[in-house]
């Protein structure tokens, strides 16, 4: 069947239409999305402002729009922790419902951690063994680990890059104390709740999804996206932690010109990068595998399996 899939993130808003069916890999037909940054289309109260609702609603209907010429059969909407932690979240969900008809699901930080664990165990196999998970989104971070689809803890956190970005933004993000108040802010905040990870003892093997651990291990070497989602790919901890106060030295056009680096995102890396570390250095990682699959595929093997279970 041809499902869309309609992802809006805290970052951006991305329609990935994919052809799926049971006991097979779900296959990429057509991607389409937008940068709505509702991460940062906050006001003082933490409401998302009337121009980001204005912006999802108009990229729900384009998107539904190309579904639509796409042939798909079902549509599967979600978003994640900007709507999630807006305080008008349900006026959110409201308004895009009655401008475009589309119902937009919310998932809570650990259903998202859950599902991204289930993508990426998909992805490596059983041979993972206990499987560690990190996924550094624009609002949020989540963890999760585990010996089977279902991960034994799952966990979210505020340390998405894009909301540290706009937390830090109206100060000077390269000074030295700045950088190091920042790190110490997320360092307690994952190592507060490390324990439910590490009780069960070493990962076997432990991965990362998202743009952001893509455009690090990139920027720390990892094979190009026009290798293929085959390719293996890694964020060595010494490179990144060697990368990181040259990443806070360079301005935004340095940071553009890096391989893997989005001209929107330049704010992004350096949060992203301290957030990526912390998770390496707390949970004793020498590295992460860089996944190709997250959360999107989580969703759609979700419902290839509930699919199955009805045959």
């Amino acid at each position: 069947m041809r499902l869309g899939v309609l992802d809006i993130g805290s970052n951006t808003g991305h329609l990935l239409v994919v052809d799926a069916h049971g006991g097979a890999a779900p296959l990429p037909a057509y991607s389409y999305k937008q940068p709505l940054r509702l991460a940062e289309h906050l006001d003082d109260s933490g409401a998302v402002t009337q121009a980001g609702i204005d912006a999802l609603a108009a990229f729900t209907s384009e998107a539904l729009v190309v579904a639509e010429d796409k042939g798909c059969q079902e549509m599967l909407s979600f978003a994640t922790s900007a709507v999630r932690d807006a305080v008008n979240s349900e006026e959110v969900l409201a308004q895009v419902r009655d401008r475009t008809g589309e119902e937009i699901a919310v998932l809570s930080g650990e259903s998202e951690a859950r599902l991204t664990f289930l993508a990426v165990r998909r992805w490596f196999g059983w041979s993972a063994g206990r499987l560690a998970v990190f996924d550094i989104g624009g609002g949020s971070l989540e963890i999760a680990g585990g010996t089977d689809e279902r991960p034994d803890v799952a966990w979210s956190l505020p340390l998405g890059a894009a909301r540290l970005a706009r937390q830090f933004g109206g100060e000077d993000a390269d000074d030295e104390q700045t950088i190091r108040r920042l790190r110490k802010e997320i360092r307690t905040e994952i190592a507060r709740d490390a324990g439910n990870l590490l009780r069960a003892g070493a990962p076997h093997r432990a991965a990362a999804t998202s743009k952001t651990f893509r455009s690090l291990g990139r920027i720390c070497g990892a094979a190009p996206s026009s290798d293929g989602p085959l390719a293996p790919r890694t964020l060595p901890l010494d490179s990144l932690r060697s990368w990181i106060p040259k990443l806070a030295a360079m301005a935004p056009a340095e940071l553009a010109a890096l391989p893997g680096v989005s001209p929107s995102r330049t704010h992004q890396i350096v949060p992203g990068a301290l957030v990526a570390e912390a998770c390496m250095d707390i949970f004793d990682l020498a590295e992460l595998e860089i996944c190709p699959w997250a959360l999107r595929e989580g969703v759609i093997l979700e419902r290839l399996d509930a699919l199955s279970v009805l045959d």
